[in-house]
């Protein structure tokens, strides 16, 4: 069976598209267009018409490569508008076997046990863990048994927000088909199964945001958003030498680096433009501009290592934490992050190959990109329950042939959403006052 699957990346400093050719759940990359970010901030959207101007551009770029006019897309959305948290369901298995309905009436009776906002809606119900009369068990389909109880990790959006981003892909002539939390969707690029098993870390690093979402039992059970990215690097390089954003950037691309303070004696001098056009350059070293790049990232990533080291889950971290994103990119970022996270292994990922794809895909910058393709084809988790539609996906298994299935559901219960969340999992960063003194202290040996 082939389909057509066409995927939206609306990041804060670029938008990408994808079209792939699936068969049997094997995607191939056929078309894919790029644009700049347009009427995007820090992840929000703010400006709807250039938002939607930037995302057509994209969109037509890539019909006309792959050759077809596809107007359904799977739309990737920022984790600063989500709230999520974990709740639990139970249910008595009244045949003796448990199967699809029974997995599926725990899920929504989880649902309904969770205290929703009001001004809140469900986009994803991921179940990462099953328990069959007191013990565990990975998929318990089939499975005899009397009690089935399943925790599930609910994401939630602002309605307000999700309504402009609706109203963006619907401006730029795109019809929905699935809305995914952007690093639930670069999750599935980088994470091996293995490693999802153990329990592992994924920590995005985007433009404005660091996406940072644990896995238990093969399903993400946790996320979190920390408001700072690649672009407050761009920030501090013009704030400090009084350059133009733009000039800003192309220093921390082409010359950015990061070096031993111990031992930064790199003084090649560099010409510079400064900020309201006047003749006279400024000069700088290559040792100042990496200074300014460390200080970023070692207040940045004092927060990460906190926020994990930190987190109830960290004991059940057995596979250790998985890096992506475009400031992966940066000279000297592997053995930066080994020092921050020395605890536990890391490992930069790039997206998972797909066939078709182009070399500038091969790029931690496109990994939630290339995980809206594999969503597309059957790479969610085991079981994902859609409340918009009351379906449940079920992943293809032995026992469920030819790809994924949507299964009709039952209306979830309706409970009171008038509440707030009991324990908030997107509280903001603590206060950064002594952060970066913090980090000098606990790591400043290292370098």
């Amino acid at each position: 069976m082939k389909e057509i699957v066409m995927a939206v990346d609306i990041g804060s400093v670029n938008i990408t598209c994808l079209i792939a050719e699936v068969v049997d759940g094997i995607p191939k990359i056929i078309g894919s267009g790029f644009s700049k970010s347009q009427g995007i901030r820090k992840g929000f959207i703010s400006y709807i018409e250039q938002a939607a101007h930037s995302l057509k551009s994209a969109v037509e770029d890539a019909k006309q490569m792959a050759g077809v006019d596809v107007n359904k897309a799977i739309v990737s959305v920022s984790g600063v508008y989500a709230k999520s948290r974990n709740s639990s369901g139970v249910v008595t298995v009244t045949s003796g076997e448990i199967g699809i309905n029974e997995i599926r009436r725990t899920i929504q009776a989880a649902l309904h046990n969770a205290t929703i906002p009001a001004e809140y809606e469900v986009i994803h119900v991921l179940p990462y863990q099953f328990i069959v009369d007191d013990q565990d068990c990975d998929d318990p389909n089939g499975m005899s048994g009397e009690r089935l109880k399943t925790n599930v990790h609910i994401v939630t959006l602002q309605k307000t927000a999700l309504e402009n981003l609706k109203k963006v892909v619907k401006y730029a002539g795109i019809e929905i088909e699935n809305i995914v939390l952007s690093s639930y969707a670069s999750s599935i690029a980088v994470l091996s199964e293995d490693e999802k098993e153990l329990g592992v870390v994924c920590i995005d690093i985007g433009g404005s945001t660091c996406d940072v979402m644990m896995y238990i039992g093969r399903s993400m059970c946790y996320d979190e958003v920390l408001k700072v990215g690649s672009s407050n690097i761009t920030s501090d390089i013009a704030v400090v030498f009084n350059t133009p954003l733009n000039v800003a950037e192309d220093l921390k691309v082409r010359y950015g680096k990061l070096i031993n303070l111990k031992d930064h004696d790199d003084n090649t001098t560099l010409q510079i433009p400064v900020v309201g056009g006047q003749e006279k350059p400024q000069v700088i070293t290559f040792g100042d501009l990496s200074e300014v790049i460390y200080y970023r990232l070692a207040e940045t990533f004092d927060f990460l290592h906190r926020m994990v080291e930190n987190n109830e889950l960290r004991p059940q971290i057995g596979a250790g934490i998985v890096f992506t994103g475009g400031l992966m990119k940066l000279h000297g970022i592997e053995e930066f992050v080994e020092a921050f996270f020395r605890e536990c292994l890391t490992r930069i990922a790039l997206p998972r190959e797909i066939e078709g794809m182009p070399e500038e895909l091969r790029d931690p910058s496109y990994a939630t990109a290339i995980g809206l393709v594999l969503y597309g084809s059957g790479g969610f988790t085991n079981y994902e329950f859609i409340p918009e539609r009351k379906q449940l996906k079920v992943k293809k298994s032995k026992l469920f042939q030819g790809g994924e299935e949507l299964l009709e559901t039952q209306e979830t219960p309706k409970s009171d959403f008038s509440g707030v969340f009991e324990d908030d999992l997107k509280k903001e960063t603590e206060e950064k006052e002594n952060a970066f003194v913090r980090a000098m202290k606990k790591f400043g040996n290292l370098f």
